[in-house]
């Protein structure tokens, strides 16, 4: 294990995030908040985030579309995982993830790894939880500035509970759903002194489904113990382990059409299981650990510390539709595959925050370095199944086996990143944020299935980031932006870099966006944006034959974002988003872009009738999309579809609240995602989730 010699070889960075670049994290210790600053957030509306710039920044001075989904907010929908978070996120496409982890669309950009914890990269491929979560934040547009490469379309930052030293309180929340699943989950925060304190959260969760077959558990851990060191020092150290085990489900496939058409999902077989039963299964055992510092060296000058270690073991079997159905009674081709991963991942990362003047400006200055060290080790075995087809008018399931090892690799990345980002006030109506990032990505990896062939590359690479902030009044900003961003030819998960790819130019993704933020009054907050987002020496998995990457060239998502947040009456939160995208290849609007619908609405509303008793109702709105990149007239289009949900609140006593939550309350038949053209997720139909919480 390379953590503990990382570790040392780190101490001579200091590495870490930003939380807080002036007295407020002080003042937040004294009043006993979390001794380690999350953000502050009123219900649904957030006012702050540390991640967008890497220091305290209010939303409103931030010259870029974040959206926050605060705990409030996450409860209060009854959200288990960030999948169901981000359907409420207008501009985010949930993609399968072949039935094994999250996978999104971001203005157009697929990606696995695009997710972060505190700031830090968690890039493993896995289902995340939200038990210990405080807050999710999107950030959308390439910035490489803040994040480094990939990050094209955007990213998703999970923010963790912390400690507080104030007083010591318990959690403990029951839920179960129609379906037969259920959960239990457990929040203790204990002080251990006047400025010590330590929080555990854990769960465990029974996962049941609409589909045949499918099911499932999991649980994770997670202590956080956090410390203010002296008045101006606070220090955490979080370890989590997860175990997640459960069916891997891809869905169904598209049927074939006859003629020249559009083809779309396979109707009728909503709950039918196109894998194996007892073959499909993915399971997952992480450990991570998070080490945090923060301080100041003097008034204006604060340094701030995160180091991160994961270590990830993966594995997941899936046998799936591999063509279309030739009739709704007809057969549908089977394919199937084993895949083990472990992946190493040690994150160093260290920030120097100063605030000063100079002349008549204001300055907040930014210094970091970032270093990654991650190992992976990745293999498939091709299934060899009984019968290459599943016969719909009398389904028998093939038996199968791995006989052979397909693909074999092992690699090594190591990233080192300087950066430097300056915020200037010119006076109160005028803000600058300049900054510019270096990368320099190395990865080493052997080929042991093709003879031992090694593979390696280095690309070295600079990202700018400019943005204006225009505050005609003080509740109000205008801004306009410039970013950004690259990904490396080895891709999300570093597990192959072929002769031909390896000669290929990184991915380039630029972003320019103008929007607007208006505190229309405290605790209601409305937004808006348009943005532009080039994509250049694309590529894509071929629709014909997923398996293969095709160069696309150049690709662009134009679009518009609306979004309004808060409390509109003092009984009524509301959290309502609109997202227009038009994504296509330059130069030939008849090829569109995968998984990008071109109109997206999501709506949630919460209006407490009395003390004691809420209601909710909330929508999702969804135009049809693309199953994989249209290239021709017979790539499959998911349909159109709106989903209405709603939720009861009664709260019992101080220490006892109700909640039921009811999804697709109309019964709606619709498909939410896809992976590629024969790989479709079926919605679920009407289900309702009873949750009890208590309090101590």
């Amino acid at each position: 294990m390379k953590f503990p010699l990382l570790l040392s070889a780190s101490l001579l960075l200091v590495p870490g995030m930003a939380v807080a670049a002036s007295a407020e994290a002080d003042d937040a210790a004294d009043q006993g908040d979390p001794i380690l600053v999350i953000g502050k957030a009123d219900g649904y509306l957030a006012a702050d985030s540390a991640t967008a710039t890497k220091t305290d920044t209010p939303l409103l001075d931030t010259p870029q579309s974040v959206l926050v989904v605060t705990r409030e907010q996450i409860e209060d929908q009854a959200h288990r995982s960030l999948g169901d978070v981000l359907r409420y996120v207008p501009g985010v496409t949930l993609g399968q993830g072949e039935g094994n982890r999250d996978q999104i669309t971001l203005r157009g950009q697929n990606t696995t790894a695009d997710f972060f914890l505190d700031g830090v990269r968690d890039d493993a491929q896995y289902y995340r939880a939200l038990y210990n979560i405080e807050r999710v934040e999107v950030l959308k547009g390439p910035y490489a500035l803040i994040f480094g490469r990939g990050g094209g379309g955007g990213i998703v930052n999970r923010v963790q509970k912390t400690p507080s030293a104030e007083a010591l309180f318990v959690g403990a929340e029951g839920s179960a759903n129609s379906f037969g699943g259920w959960s239990a989950a457990l929040d203790v925060n204990a002080p251990l002194s006047a400025a010590g304190a330590l929080r555990v959260n854990g769960f465990y969760e029974e996962l049941e489904s609409h589909r045949d077959f499918v099911d499932g558990e999991r649980y994770a851990v997670n202590p956080y113990i956090a410390f203010q060191l002296s008045p101006d020092w606070q220090a955490g150290l979080s370890y989590e382990y997860v175990h997640d085990d459960r069916v891997t489900d891809r869905g169904i496939p598209s049927l074939a059409c006859s003629q020249p058409c559009t083809p779309g999902p396979l109707p009728g077989n909503r709950d039918t299981f196109f894998g194996v039963p007892g073959v499909n299964r993915t399971g997952l055992d992480a450990h991570i650990v998070k080490a945090r510092l923060d301080g100041k060296l003097a008034p204006n000058l604060a340094w701030s510390t995160t180091l991160l270690y994961g270590d990830y073991d993966k594995y997941y079997t899936n046998v799936y539709a591999n063509g279309a159905a030739t009739s709704p009674t007809g057969t549908v081709a089977l394919a199937g595959y084993t895949d083990p991963t472990t992946r190493e991942n040690f994150i160093a990362q260290s920030n120097l925050v100063a605030d000063f003047a100079l002349g008549a400006t204001a300055h907040k200055l930014l210094f970091g370095l970032e270093f990654s060290d991650q190992s992976s080790a990745n293999q498939r075995r091709n299934a060899v199944l009984s019968s290459g087809s599943l016969n719909l008018a009398n389904i028998v399931y093939p038996t199968v086996t791995f006989p052979a090892i397909n693909r074999n690799t092992t690699s090594e990345v190591n990233v080192f990143s300087a950066y430097a980002q300056d915020q200037i006030g010119f006076g109160e109506v005028i803000d600058l944020v300049v900054g510019l990032r270096y990368d320099r990505f190395e990865i080493d990896g052997v080929d042991i299935q093709a003879g031992d062939r090694r593979f390696s590359r280095t690309d070295s690479k600079w990202s700018p980031r400019v943005g204006l902030i225009v505050k005609p009044r003080p509740e109000m900003s205008l801004y306009a932006s410039y970013s950004r961003s690259f990904l490396p030819r080895s891709g999300d998960q570093f597990l192959s870099l072929s002769p031909a790819d390896q000669n290929l130019a990184p991915e380039e993704f630029t972003n320019y966006e103008l929007g607007g933020k208006w505190d229309i009054r405290p605790g209601l907050n409305v937004t808006a944006a348009l943005f532009q987002l080039d994509r250049t020496n694309a590529t894509t998995p071929d629709p014909a034959n997923p398996a293969q990457t095709i160069v696309v060239g150049e690709t662009r998502t134009r679009g518009a974002e609306l979004a309004l947040t808060g409390r509109v009456l003092p009984g009524w939160q509301v959290s309502a988003g609109y997202t227009y995208q038009d994504a296509k290849l330059r130069g030939n609007d008849s090829v569109r872009l995968a998984q990008v619908p071109e109109h997206q609405l999501a709506l949630w509303n919460r209006y407490d009738v009395s003390p004691a008793l809420g209601l909710g109702v909330g929508l999702v709105h969804q135009a049809s999309q693309f199953a994989a990149i249209r290239t021709a007239p017979t790539v499959t289009r998911l349909p159109a579809f709106t989903r209405v949900d709603a939720a009861l609140f009664y709260t019992v006593s101080e220490k006892l609240e109700l909640q039921l939550n009811v999804e697709n309350l109309l019964d709606e038949e619709y498909f939410s995602d896809a992976h590629n053209l024969n790989n479709i997720t079926t919605g679920a139909p009407l289900s309702a989730r009873l949750t009890a919480r208590v309090k101590f």
